[in-house]
C-alpha cells in the first residue's frame, strides 16, 4: 500500500510538472516569440495527452491485473481537465481579452473552437461529478454519463487536427491512440455485460466499488 502511495504522489508530481515549467518559462520570458501560442500549444498537448493516459488506466488494469491502477484514474482525469481549462483560459483572457461577443462568434462560426468547446463542457460535467458524493447519487447513471470522455477524446483530437492545418502527424498519432483505446474498451465489453442490468444489491455494489476508486 505505501509502494503505491508514493507512486501515485510521484504521478501527481509528473502532472503538475508541465504546468509549473510553463508557469517558470513566463516568468522568465523562456517562451516563444509568439508566447500566447506557446502556451495554448503547451496546454492543449498535455490536457490530451493526459486524457489518453486516464483512458488507458482501465485496458492497463486488464492486461496487467494491477487492480490499483484505476485509484489514480479520477487523479489523472482532473489533471487532463485542469489543462484543458488553462488552454481555454489562455484563449479568453490572453488572446480575446475576455471579449466574450467574438467568443460566441468563434464558437459558432469556427468548427474547430466548436468542437473544443464542446469537449472542454464534456469534461466540466465530468469534473465536476466525479466525487464519490455524485456517484451515489447518479448512481448507474454515472457510468453512462463517464462513458462521454470518449466524446471528449475524440474532440479533442478533431479540435487538435482541424486547428493544425499543415502539419497533421501528431494529432493523427493521437487518433490512433484513441482508436487502440476504443477497441480494447469494445473487447472489454463482454466481460462486463453482466453489470449493465444489474439490479437490487448487485447494483449498489458495483456502485461502492466505483466509489473506492474515486480516490
Amino acid at each position: 500500500m505505501r509502494g503505491f502511495r508514493i507512486l501515485k504522489a510521484a504521478a501527481f508530481v509528473l502532472a503538475a510538472l508541465p504546468a509549473v515549467v510553463l508557469a517558470v518559462d513566463g516568468l522568465r520570458g523562456n517562451l516563444t516569440a509568439d508566447p500566447i501560442e506557446d502556451i495554448t500549444h503547451r496546454t492543449g498537448w498535455w490536457a490530451l495527452t493526459l486524457l489518453m493516459i486516464t483512458l488507458a488506466v482501465t485496458p492497463i488494469r486488464r492486461l496487467t491485473g494491477w487492480n490499483q491502477v484505476v485509484r489514480m484514474r479520477r487523479m489523472l482525469g482532473l489533471f487532463a481537465f485542469f489543462y484543458v481549462a488553462l488552454h481555454l483560459l489562455t484563449y479568453v483572457v490572453l488572446d480575446l481579452f475576455f471579449a466574450f461577443d467574438i467568443l460566441l462568434e468563434d464558437v459558432m462560426e469556427r468548427p474547430y473552437i466548436t468542437v473544443g468547446f464542446a469537449a472542454f463542457l464534456i469534461l466540466l460535467a465530468l469534473a465536476v461529478t466525479s466525487t464519490r458524493g455524485w456517484i451515489r447519487r447518479l448512481g448507474r447513471r454515472w457510468q453512462r454519463l463517464h462513458q462521454l470522455v470518449y466524446v471528449a477524446a475524440l474532440l479533442g483530437v478533431i479540435h487538435f487536427y482541424w486547428q493544425v492545418k499543415a502539419d497533421t502527424r501528431e494529432p493523427l498519432v493521437y487518433a490512433g491512440i484513441l482508436a487502440l483505446l476504443l477497441a480494447a474498451r469494445l473487447r472489454m465489453r463482454p466481460a462486463r455485460a453482466g453489470n449493465a442490468t444489474a439490479p437490487g444489491a448487485e447494483g449498489r455494489r458495483i456502485a461502492e466499488r466505483r466509489m473506492q476508486t474515486a480516490d
